[in-house]
């Protein structure tokens, strides 16, 4: 007789084990990719404190705290503790982003796009603290400060994105409103956008530069980045304006308008906001409040964006699917 000739079992990877041996139920996926969405915005708010305190440089390098501690010490004081402090918030991050990763990877039926996306989250982490780290190198440069935040901004997209998707299927999105409105909803994302990076702008030539030092700062003057903001800012409530009365003319599903009302909301309170900051010499507390909401802006906004079509399940897109071969696919929605 013939030996059987020995063969080697494949070897699985950490996420394979565990997805083997555990399927977490909708509602843990979707609470995993919450929290990341959750801890983003902290880091962002966070991130804000550690300017508006002037703790920019409390650890004066990174990856260490100092070149001979891995710690803030104590002659560092209360900068170098909140600064520090804010380091080792990116871990909690960290493992948010790895808990989405693994519930995700868990899921059963396999979604490979959940996996994508949580992956995605990991290289912006990774990518921001990179950044960073080239930020304390720099001095707290305001073009890198503006980077810095720029990517947090990217990390809420793709963290948002992934909690949406958590609750519907892998099916090609269709709409659920005529395609003017869905073009009015990427006007709005693109808009709020430029509001976003204009505010970097402001920051980059205004006051609080992150530390007591002399920092330098982007070279225009901060009021015409202020009221270049504003006119951004208007130009975001028009077209939510527009949406909300859009929503109701073509009788839109009600959760639609509701998040089209979120959102004239939330413009109104960060409207407000900024303009009392502006007129009180930008007092650093509402400084920090205004960036909160900001952050919740944007969470608004591409959950609008994201309400105005939707993606069912693969076997029941396949059912209601049109049979129409070589029907091109509708690109505002696939970017969506």
């Amino acid at each position: 007789m013939h030996k059987a000739r020995p063969t080697m079992e494949p070897v699985q990877t950490p996420l394979a084990h565990i997805a083997q041996r555990w399927t977490p139920d909708p509602r843990t996926v979707r609470r995993a990719a919450l929290s990341a969405v959750v801890m983003t915005v902290v880091i962002i708010v966070t991130g804000g404190a550690v300017r508006l305190t002037g703790s920019g440089l409390g650890c004066d390098t990174w990856p260490k705290c100092t070149d001979d501690s891995l710690f803030a010490t104590p002659e560092q004081g209360m900068h170098g503790a909140i600064e520090f402090g804010n380091r080792m918030l990116t871990y909690v991050l960290s493992a948010a982003v790895g808990w989405a990763i693994v519930a995700a990877r868990a899921a059963k039926p396999r979604r490979r796009s959940l996996t994508r996306l949580g992956w995605a989250q990991f290289w912006i982490v990774l990518s921001n603290a990179i950044v960073g780290g080239i930020t304390v190198w720099a001095g707290l440069n305001p073009w890198t400060v503006a980077g810095h935040f720029l990517l947090a901004n990217a990390l809420l997209t793709v963290a948002v994105l992934t909690w949406h998707r958590t609750g519907e299927g892998d099916g090609a999105p269709r709409p659920r409103v005529p395609r003017p409105v869905l073009r009015l909803g990427w006007a709005i994302v693109l808009v709020s956008g430029l509001l976003v990076v204009l505010g970097t702008a402001v920051t980059g030539a205004g006051k609080h530069a992150g530390d007591s030092s002399d920092v330098p700062r982007m070279p225009w003057d901060w009021v015409d980045a202020a009221r270049l903001h504003s006119a951004s800012a208007w130009a975001v409530c028009a077209l939510a304006l527009a949406m909300w009365l859009v929503l109701r003319v073509v009788d839109a599903p009600d959760d639609i308008r509701a998040r089209a009302r979120d959102l004239l909301v939330v413009l109104l309170v960060q409207g407000g906001l900024g303009y009392v900051q502006y007129f009180t010499g930008v007092p650093e507390l509402l400084v920090g409040v205004h960036m909160l909401g900001s952050a919740l802006m944007w969470i608004v906004v591409l959950r609008l964006l994201l309400s105005l079509r939707e993606r069912p399940g693969v076997d029941a897109a396949a059912e209601t699917a049109e049979p129409v071969a070589g029907a091109p696919a509708d690109p505002e929605l696939s970017r969506a």
